[in-house]
C-alpha cells in the first residue's frame, strides 16, 4: 500500500498489523528524531503522538489490532525498557556523572535483582538529587568534587552535596519522607562509588542525623527503621533468632503470633508462599512471605533432625501450649536488642516487638509509593496527573499486587541484608 508522507494522511485503519513498523519508521520516527529524541531508545509518550498528529495510530492499534502502543514498540519494533534506559534524560549532561549513575543502576538490576518498576523509581530520585545539585553549586559534573585523583578537601565536597539536600528540603512539594529517600538513594549511589574507588568519599553521609525527617507526630506509633532493623539481624546467632527477627520485621506478626508458628501453618510451595493463621485481629488470615522463606526451611530442618518435635517452631516442653509465651519473645527480643546496640529509647520509648510489626507497615507504605512513582509515566500517557488513578483503574488487582509484592521485597532485602 502507498503512504501519504503527511503524519495526517497516514491510513493506519487500512493497514494490516505487519504495515505498522514500517509505517512507524517511516513516519513516526523521523518527526520524533526531529523532536530531540533517539526514537530507538525513548518510547514516544502518547501525548507526544497525540500532539503530532498520530492519535489514529493509538486508535487502530487498541481497536483494530487488540493491543497497546507499549506492546507494539516492544514487541514488534523489538525495542526494550532497557534499552530505553539508556536514553533517560537526565537531569545533568556531564558524562562522567551520567556513566556512573547508569553504571550503579546496572549494579542494582542485575546484582541487586531489583525489577525493572523498582529501578524507574531509583532513577527517579537519583535524577532529583542530581538536579538539586546542580541547581544548589551551578555544577552538572556531580562527581568532580569527589574525584579520588583530585584535590578539592572533603568538607568542600560535603558542602556541596548538603547544599544539594537543603535545596530539596526546602520544596515544600516535596514530603519528609520523599526527601529522605532521595537522600538515600544519593548515599548507596556514593557508597557504590566508594566501593569501587571512583569516590573519594560519602558526602552525604551523617545528613539523615541533622534533619528530622523520621520525626513522629503526638499520637504516631514509632517504628523501627531500616537500620534498626539491619542491626538486629545481624545481631543473631542462631536460626531461631533470625526467625523471631524475621517474622516480627519482615512478615508483621505479633508477638503471640510469633510464639505460636507452626509447621501446619506454612506453605511454601506456592507462589508466592504464605504463612495461614486461623483467626488474626485486624489482619489477613495469610501472610505472604515475601522475605525469609530460606530461613524458615532451615528452621524446619534444624527442628526436624530432634527426636521428638512438636511442630512448633519456638518449642517449650515446660509451656502446657508446646511453644514459648508471649513475654518470652519480648525477653529474646530485648536480648537481641542489647547485642545490637541499638539505642535505649526509640521515638521517646524503649523498643518493644510491637515496634517491628511497625516497621513491616511503614515498609508496606514505602511500597505502595514505590508502585505509584514507577507509573507516573504510564499515568501521563493516560492524560492522568495522579498515579493513583492508574493503579485503581488500569491495572488488574492481581498486578497491582505483583508489583506491589516486587517493591516490598526490596524494601526487606534492603533492610535485613
Amino acid at each position: 500500500m502507498t503512504i501519504s508522507s503527511s503524519s495526517g494522511d497516514v491510513p493506519w485503519s487500512l493497514l494490516e498489523y505487519d504495515e505498522f513498523a514500517d509505517a512507524y519508521q517511516e513516519h513516526v520516527e523521523p518527526e520524533f528524531r526531529a523532536d530531540g529524541h533517539d526514537p530507538t531508545a525513548e518510547k514516544p509518550t502518547h501525548a507526544w503522538l497525540r500532539e503530532n498528529g498520530f492519535r489514529t495510530l493509538l486508535y487502530t492499534l487498541r481497536e483494530h489490532h487488540d493491543t497497546t502502543f507499549g506492546t507494539f514498540w516492544s514487541e514488534k519494533l523489538g525495542y526494550s525498557e532497557n534499552e530505553a534506559a539508556e536514553g533517560y534524560e537526565w537531569a545533568v549532561d556531564d558524562e562522567a556523572t551520567v556513566e556512573a549513575l547508569e553504571s550503579f543502576l546496572d549494579s542494582r538490576r542485575n546484582r541487586g535483582d531489583l525489577s525493572e518498576s523498582s529501578i524507574k523509581a531509583l532513577r527517579g530520585r537519583l535524577n532529583r538529587y542530581v538536579r538539586a545539585y546542580y541547581a544548589a553549586t551551578g555544577e552538572d559534573a556531580v562527581l568532580r568534587r569527589v574525584d579520588p585523583g583530585g584535590d578539592v578537601p572533603a568538607h568542600r565536597a560535603t558542602d556541596a552535596a548538603w547544599a544539594a539536600i537543603d535545596r530539596l528540603d526546602a520544596d515544600d512539594d516535596l514530603a519528609d519522607r520523599t526527601v529522605a529517600r532521595i537522600h538515600e538513594a544519593a548515599s548507596h549511589w556514593y557508597d557504590y562509588l566508594l566501593r569501587r574507588q571512583r569516590a573519594s568519599v560519602n558526602p552525604v553521609t551523617g545528613v539523615g542525623e541533622e534533619y528530622n525527617w523520621n520525626r513522629q507526630t503526638d499520637g504516631d506509633p514509632v517504628a523501627l527503621d531500616a537500620t534498626h532493623v539491619r542491626a538486629l539481624n545481624n545481631a543473631t546467632e542462631t536460626v531461631g533468632e533470625r526467625l523471631l527477627v524475621i517474622a516480627l520485621c519482615g512478615w508483621g506478626l505479633r508477638s503471640g503470633e510469633v510464639a505460636g508458628l507452626h509447621a501446619s501453618q506454612f506453605a511454601l510451595n506456592v507462589d508466592p508462599p504464605f504463612v495461614a493463621f486461623d483467626e488474626r485481629k485486624n489482619g489477613p488470615g495469610e501472610v505472604s512471605l515475601l522475605y525469609g522463606v530460606d530461613v524458615v526451611e532451615d528452621r524446619l530442618t534444624e527442628l526436624s533432625e530432634r527426636d521428638e518435635w512438636n511442630g512448633y517452631f519456638f518449642p517449650s516442653s515446660q509451656s502446657s501450649s508446646g511453644h514459648i509465651a508471649n513475654q518470652t519473645v519480648r525477653n529474646r527480643f530485648a536480648d537481641l536488642v542489647t547485642r545490637a546496640g541499638l539505642p535505649p529509647q526509640i521515638g521517646g520509648e524503649s523498643p518493644v516487638p510491637q515496634m517491628g510489626r511497625r516497621f513491616w507497615y511503614s515498609a508496606y507504605s514505602e511500597a505502595v509509593e514505590d508502585v505509584a512513582e514507577s507509573i507516573e509515566e504510564i499515568a501521563a500517557e493516560q492524560g492522568s496527573s495522579d498515579s493513583t488513578v492508574v493503579l485503581e483503574n488500569y491495572l488488574s488487582d492481581e498486578r497491582a499486587r505483583q508489583l506491589r509484592r516486587e517493591h516490598m521485597r526490596t524494601e526487606l532485602r534492603e533492610a535485613f541484608d
